[in-house]
């Protein structure tokens, strides 16, 4: 799958995933929509974004997720970070 809205660039934000070469970052974005923030807010907030932004960082959002293997390791450790219990058991 092709990105043009989204650059990597070791010299820039530590090679973060980017938005079109701007010092903003693609997780920035997607945490943004993800507390419920709409398009418009974020493009307030952000006023060199466009729409197309957004839903671009959602769709690499969604493919980097798909392209790994989420180790069962990491939800442990998250779980101690921000408290919550993760059943070993299935139900």
């Amino acid at each position: 799958m092709k990105f043009s809205r989204i650059t990597v660039d070791p010299g820039k934000m530590g090679g973060v995933p980017c938005i079109r070469g701007l010092r903003i970052p693609v997780a920035t974005v997607v945490g943004m929509v993800a507390d419920g923030m709409s398009t418009e807010e974020i493009l307030s907030c952000f006023p060199d974004l466009e729409r197309e932004d957004i839903q671009e960082a959602l769709r690499y959002a969604a493919a980097a997720v798909m392209e790994r293997e989420l180790p069962l390791a990491s939800i442990y450790r998250f779980r101690h970070v921000v408290g919550i219990a993760v059943s070993t058991t299935s139900r």
